[in-house]
């Protein structure tokens, strides 16, 4: 029993259709003129609900502008895979983004039904609109209501399996969406009038045309069959949803927690884990999906252990890391080259799923900069066997599609890379193949596309053993990645194998060849270089600060850190580091993210320790004293150096103090202050570790003093001086004057 068509779309299902009758060449034209009416071809429907105003429809279509010059039409769904007794279905959406009313019109889907695509140029042409091939085959026509501005309609065109029946060879099919409303003509002529873009509404009209395919397949032809063409679909499933959780860090830090395993506990997935989830689910109802996980992702989501293969811890970026050139910027940071090793992936993926036993193979997934011979070598050191190339590795325009096997020879061994097929994998991320691909707007226009494309592949070599690697994006929609998968299941043109078949394959290069492909060393751009190197300074200093409290200031009790106390600084390294690995895996705002929790453990370190100055000091004689309080929030012991400062030379006080400061405790230093004259001037208390270095905020203390005499040497300078004064008015008294006075 041959197969029904799989329909592309949000919630697409298997859809058998009615029959129909074949229309005549005058029913086309009357369809095409803008008559009113459904044509006496195939068959169509307008959902009603969707044509008030304002209305988008479906969630599928394109965000229309404010003020279009044509209203846009967008596939909902399209029937993946035709069958002999399938027929076909379209649904789209005719959406009025213009500012002037649109006249009832007709939408017509067309084919040619003998065509056979001679290139991939060919269709690449057709899906820009810019090959005339003819369409003299009518599918079916619907009509489409009034439409005010931003307003739009749902309709849908079905043809039968006997409309269907001329088609004779299998394979993908030109098809032309043809909307007329009102008289184009008409419209234009008005505008040339006003010298404006908005005619009358009596007279405004529009015709748009939108260019897919369909895609029969071989049942039911005369024609022998060829070997099906392999192919293998990748999904990666990392997250872009980490954060740090300041109740852990908290915790971490003020809790004195001493077990460095957990410490990775700060770093939480925010994203949709449930959505995680269900897009490994795919797994079971899509045996052939291969997926790829990040282990640090399966243990944050809590999804079973149902993958393929692993891939880096934290999706750590390999290829970032090889093309920066600074292994010594990310050891600083935080980020060894054992945390993001195959075996750690490996241990992590134990971790995860509680099996110490457990086994699987690890791959490495691409970053933001392409696979050089230096980052693969990279890779191999850290004992990835295998990596998956999804973008700028082959970029080659040869004439046919090729197996997406490569084996690299490096000095580290052998690395086999797995290179997508760009224009399917392009598809299947989300991707026209080119702007003006006006049909791959929508999820279902693409997968229309890539259907059609893919069947071509195989007709241009049907004997040519071949096996082409599909890669999803990592934030790849659940609803697209089943239904592609479903639309493939389907296709007998198709066999989908797992990523052992193809690492397996005949390569389409190795050794020298193989070499000639790979560029000695990849270069981030400035802007990407320039985020690496902000967010490994940004973790370097938070890390720097983490060493200092732990290390320089907390004391055991005997002057060193020791016992738990070391537990607890390694715990506190160790959470650090896993920030930093999750910071450092390509994404913008994650990096941000992570950046700031692993300074928000150094900022609840240093806050743990806080001066409370006395609020101010009056002094009225030489000598006073200023108590200072240290106060310490950290589970353990602190010694730290208290310095004063107060940049005058008639109010000082002593340079420094020593303290040493309880767990969750207080401890007071008194500083001595000398005057040698009335006025004020402000200390200012800093806090300095073992080896003098400042940390910590900065506290204040006004001091004010008015000298008042309290001693004998007081009143000895007050007798000098009421001597000075008898002296100076004696000898005013007793000079001799001049002749001239």
């Amino acid at each position: 029993m041959a197969a029904a068509a799989l329909v592309l779309g949000a919630g697409a299902g298997m859809t058998l259709l009615a029959p129909r009758a074949l229309a005549d060449d005058a029913d086309r034209q009357s369809s095409l003129s803008g008559d009113g009416g459904t044509g006496a071809t195939g068959g169509g429907t307008a959902d009603a609900a969707d044509t008030a105003d304002g209305d988008q429809s479906g969630g599928q279509s394109a965000e229309q502008p404010a003020s279009a010059d044509e209203p846009t039409l967008t596939i909902d769904e399209a029937t993946a895979v035709v069958t002999a007794s399938s027929g076909w279905r379209i649904r789209v959406t005719v959406a009025n983004g213009t500012d002037r009313t649109m006249p009832s019109g007709t939408l017509t889907a067309l084919v040619n039904a003998a065509h056979v695509f001679a290139s991939r140029t060919d269709i690449q042409d057709w899906s820009q609109g810019e090959v005339p091939i003819p369409t003299p085959d009518v599918l079916g026509a619907v009509d489409v209501p009034e439409l005010k501005p931003g307003a739009s309609a749902t309709v849908t065109v079905d043809a039968s399996a006997d409309v269907l029946a001329s088609i004779a060879v299998w394979g993908p099919k030109p098809v032309l969406l043809d909307y007329a409303a009102g008289d184009p003509s008409a419209q234009s002529a008005q505008d040339a009038q006003n010298g404006t873009g908005a005619g009358s509404d009596a007279a405004a009209g529009a015709h748009v045309q939108v260019h897919t395919f369909l895609t029969r397949s071989s049942d039911g032809m005369a024609s022998g069959q060829t070997p099906a063409m392999d192919m293998t679909v990748a999904l990666p499933i990392a997250s872009d949803g980490w954060d740090a959780d300041a109740d852990a860090i908290s915790s971490l830090v003020e809790d004195g927690d001493t077990d460095a395993e957990d410490a990775a506990g700060v770093v939480v997935d925010d994203a949709d884990a449930q959505q995680e989830r269900r897009l490994q689910q795919l797994s079971v109802a899509h045996p052939a999906l291969q997926i790829v996980a990040d282990p640090a992702t399966l243990k944050a989501a809590g999804m079973p252990a149902q993958v393929t293969a692993l891939m880096q811890p934290s999706g750590f970026d390999i290829t970032a890391y090889a093309a920066y050139g600074d292994a010594d910027a990310y050891a600083a940071a935080g980020v060894d080259d054992a945390d993001w090793s195959a075996q750690t992936a490996l241990d992590d993926y134990r971790d995860a799923i509680g099996d110490q036993n457990a086994s699987g193979s690890v791959v490495a997934w691409q970053g933001d900069a392409a696979w050089s011979l230096d980052s693969l070598t990279t890779a191999k050191r850290q004992g990835y066997d295998v990596v998956v190339a999804d973008h700028e590795f082959d970029d080659s325009d040869d004439s046919t599609v090729h197996t997406g096997t490569v084996v690299v020879p490096t000095d580290a061994g052998d690395v086999t890379v797995l290179t997508q097929q760009r224009e399917l994998s392009r598809l299947a991320q989300g991707q026209a193949t080119s702007d003006a691909s006006d049909g791959e707007t929508s999820v279902a226009g693409r997968l229309a596309r890539f259907v059609a494309q893919s069947a071509f592949y195989q007709m241009e070599q049907p004997y040519t053993s071949r096996n082409l690697l599909v890669c999803f994006g990592q934030n790849a929609d659940m609803t697209m990645v089943d239904t592609l998968m479903a639309a493939l299941e389907q296709a007998p043109w198709l066999h989908l194998t797992d990523l052992s078949t193809l690492e397996q394959a005949e390569p389409l290069a190795s050794g020298d060849n193989a070499l000639s492909m790979v560029a000695d060393s990849a270069q981030l751009d400035d802007t990407e270089s320039a985020e690496v190197a902000s967010t490994l300074s940004a973790l370097q200093g938070s890390r720097d600060d983490i060493t200092r409290i732990t290390r320089d200031v907390v004391d055991a009790g005997d002057g060193k850190v020791s016992g738990r106390a070391a537990s607890w600084s390694d715990a506190l390294l160790a959470a650090q580091s896993a920030c930093a690995r999750t910071a450092l895996g390509g994404d913008a705002d994650v990096a941000q993210r992570m950046t700031q929790g692993a300074a928000a453990i150094a900022s609840w370190l240093t806050d743990g320790i806080v001066i409370t100055p006395t609020e101010s000091v009056s002094v009225v004689s030489e000598t006073a004293q200023m108590p200072v309080t240290v106060s310490n929030t950290l589970p353990y012991p602190v010694h730290v150096q208290v310095r004063s400062s107060t940049g005058s030379m008639e109010i000082v006080t002593s340079r420094s103090a020593d303290v040493d400061v309880p767990a969750h405790g207080d401890a007071q230093v008194t500083f001595k202050i000398r005057v040698s004259a009335s006025g004020s001037a402000r200390a200012t208390l800093t806090l300095h570790d073992r080896d003098g270095r400042q940390f910590g905020s900065s506290r204040t203390t006004d001091i004010t003093s008015v000298l008042r005499i309290s001693d004998m040497s007081g009143f000895v300078i007050i007798g000098l001086a009421v001597l000075l004064g008898l002296l100076g008015l004696w000898r005013q008294f007793h000079r001799e004057k001049d002749p001239d006075e």
